[in-house]
């Protein structure tokens, strides 16, 4: 009896870590997506190397309940086609918590100008 409660235990463990990886990763749109725009304010230096790289962006959102929010995050980017300041993005971020914004982002990265 002691084996069974204590493998019922390693099972609940194992599906709530699970549960909580599946949500981290942040695949997806969110549920009640708003859908807003991003321009961006500021960005982080473009690397020497190609191929994808994180970039750091600033900007202010603007959506249908959100008027002028600024916000920030990290996303993998091309290091052959880089973002620039004034660059804007469409977004999608849940129901009043802009700052978990997500980029709507076409196959192939907007081309700046640089």
């Amino acid at each position: 009896m002691l084996m069974f409660g204590f493998l019922l235990i390693m099972l609940v463990a194992v599906a709530a870590m699970g549960i909580r990886f599946l949500r981290s990763r942040g695949g997806g749109v969110p549920a009640n997506a708003e859908t807003g725009l991003l321009t961006l304010t500021g960005v982080s230096p473009r690397p020497e190397a190609f191929g994808e790289q994180f970039v750091t962006v600033t900007g202010n959102l603007n959506g249908p309940t959100v008027p002028g929010t600024v916000v920030y995050g990290r996303m993998v980017w091309s290091g052959s086609v880089w973002p620039a300041i004034g660059d804007t993005f469409t977004v999608v971020y849940p129901a009043g918590k802009p700052e978990r914004w997500q980029p709507v982002l076409p196959q192939d990265p907007p081309h700046s100008e640089q």
